[in-house]
């Protein structure tokens, strides 16, 4: 019976944990960008029940001028909460791909199968969805300077300009 080197497998665990914790720092960020995302989100939330508050009393008063800035800011903040939330959904999809990654990752270094496909498959689709949830989330931050400067975003038509 062959002697098996137990430094051979130390080695092999050890190299193998190195390779699939790599993609936590990865994830770390994802969650970061969630929780910035979570926290704009909270605040359209936040804004947009105001507002609703504030929108009774207008149109009973039949205040028109009022009514129709509120009524467009509501607007915005639907656009902001609908962008947000598919941006947030696509960190977590990218985050659950990182998550089955560093799984694959670890217990590829235990089978005699070959994940490498797979692996960089589940790593260029979250890469893909983070990048769609940065896209949403800058979407996003458009929106919200739209709503504090109409003039902020889309640029002013081509005779305005100077």
């Amino acid at each position: 019976m062959p002697m098996i080197d137990p430094d051979s497998h130390i080695a092999l665990i050890t190299h193998a944990i190195q390779l699939a914790i790599a993609p936590v720092f990865l994830l770390t960020a994802i969650g970061t960008l969630i929780n910035a995302q979570a926290g704009r989100l909270a605040r359209a939330v936040d804004r947009r029940r105001q507002i609703e508050d504030e929108l009774l009393p207008a149109a009973a008063e039949g205040d028109g001028p009022l009514r129709s800035s509120l009524e467009s800011e509501l607007g915005i903040l639907a656009r902001r909460i609908i962008t947000t939330i598919r941006a947030i959904a696509l960190a977590v999809i990218s985050a659950l791909l990182v998550c089955v990654l560093i799984g694959t990752a670890f217990a590829a270094a235990f089978v005699s199968i070959d994940l490498s496909r797979p692996v960089a498959l589940m790593f260029i689709a979250a890469v893909i969805a983070l990048t769609l949830s940065l896209l949403f989330f800058m979407h996003e931050v458009f929106l919200a300077a739209q709503a504090v400067n109409p003039r902020a975003w889309p640029q002013p038509p081509r005779a305005d300009r100077t």
